[in-house]
């Protein structure tokens, strides 16, 4: 198997991947929160425990299909044009990182913890 098709072959794999701890991280995350909150007898209160979860699913597949982006383009296709695109897309995925991140923990990654 030439190495152009391995590399294609990986980046598949890892965007598969990604979408998988996607929507198995979400829905994982709100069975676990929504059966803690039916025994607890208050489901109410179990919003804020799923959107963290959910969260940290969403983070985690970003960074594996940042990951696919960055074999696609630059083991595949190394040219100026690709590399513009991939920086871009990885761009985007980073500041949708940090807002996740902020909206998640309520501070900067950089930022230490207040307890």
């Amino acid at each position: 198997m030439p190495f152009h098709e391995v590399v294609q072959w990986a980046a598949i794999a890892l965007e598969a991947c990604g979408v998988a701890v996607i929507v198995l991280g979400s829905v994982l995350a709100a069975l676990v929160s929504i059966t803690a909150g039916l025994r607890a007898g208050n489901l109410g209160s179990r919003y804020r425990e799923i959107r963290q979860r959910v969260g940290r699913s969403i983070l985690l597949g970003l960074e594996i299909l940042v990951g696919a982006d960055i074999i696609r383009t630059v083991a595949e296709q190394p040219t100026l044009g690709s590399v513009a695109i991939l920086a871009g897309i990885v761009l985007i995925r980073t500041f949708l990182s940090f807002t996740l991140e902020v909206e998640l923990e309520g501070r900067w990654p950089w930022q230490r913890r207040t307890e």
